[in-house]
């Protein structure tokens, strides 16, 4: 190895420790920064937090261009729970039939969405807590494994959000909430309530069975619920921060006869 080639790799040495001193202090303390301020616009106390619990309520109903079946639902959501909802359904093929059915509030409709989501923001905070502050690191190989971590969790706590759990319908059929619905629907009826980005969802399912198959039909009404995009928001920055270190560090791994953990480097640490 040359002159020269020592020489950049001690220069990029430098700038590793520079990263792994300077920088990763910096992006863990911004990311512990936008995680607390997320548990701030959840509908529930999280993170020791004594926010009082969120009572909303909503007005949902079919877009404006839909077929003729016609769901219209007001719903009051009180922190992860719908405390009380009056849905009313117009199915084609029940002759024009309108169906009404209510949650009441002594059996609330948990949407497991948010208390899921909660759960993964409650963790982030906690891992990162326990990796940085009481905790330093040496090697950029630590780094990535405590990015790599952290990034798993933070991913899972807006998928939560964003992309619904699949029931199959006899899993719906025989839930619990359904059998909680005031009056009962008809048993070829099925409703399902869930978070699908910004928006609350309620799906009713119609049965029919075609040759021995069960086939359904859907039809949605929906609304927007405010916490939301400050939630999501707050989850994709932590993310993008995390991503954005971790390739910074990774970067480094490409060049040619430097390997960033066979030297030491600086230790660092950092107050969340």
């Amino acid at each position: 190895m040359g002159d020269s080639d020592r020489g950049e790799l001690a220069v990029l040495q430098q700038e590793l420790d520079w990263v792994l001193s300077e920088e990763v202090p910096r992006v863990f303390t911004q990311v512990m920064q936008v995680l607390k301020e997320c548990c701030t616009h959840f509908p529930v106390p999280l993170c020791g937090n004594d926010t009082a619990i969120k009572h909303e309520k909503f007005i949902m109903s079919t877009a404006a261009h839909s077929t003729q079946d016609q769901v219209k639902c007001v719903v009051t959501v009180t922190g992860d729970t719908i405390s009380q909802a009056d849905i009313n359904m117009k199915v084609a093929k029940h002759q024009n039939q309108v169906h009404r059915t209510s949650v009441t509030p002594e059996a609330p409709w948990r949407i497991q969405q948010i208390q899921d989501a909660g759960n993964f923001l409650q963790l982030s905070i906690q891992f990162l807590q326990g990796h940085g502050a009481n905790n330093s690191f040496r090697t950029s190989s630590e780094v990535l494994n405590v990015l790599g971590q952290l990034i798993k969790l933070l991913q899972k706590g807006r998928s939560s959000l964003l992309i619904p759990r699949k029931k199959t319908i006899d899993e719906l059929m025989s839930s619990r909430n359904m059998k909680s619905l005031t009056p009962p629907l008809p048993g070829d009826l099925a409703v399902s309530f869930y978070l699908q980005a910004h928006k609350l969802v309620l799906a009713v399912y119609h049965l029919s069975n075609a040759a021995g198959t069960m086939k359904f039909e859907s039809v949605q009404a929906e609304c927007a619920v405010p916490w939301l995009s400050p939630v999501l928001v707050c989850l994709t920055t932590a993310l993008h921060l995390a991503h954005q270190l971790r390739d910074k560090i990774s970067v480094f791994s490409q060049f040619k006869d430097f390997t960033p953990d066979s030297c030491s480097v600086s230790t660092i640490s950092f107050e969340p």
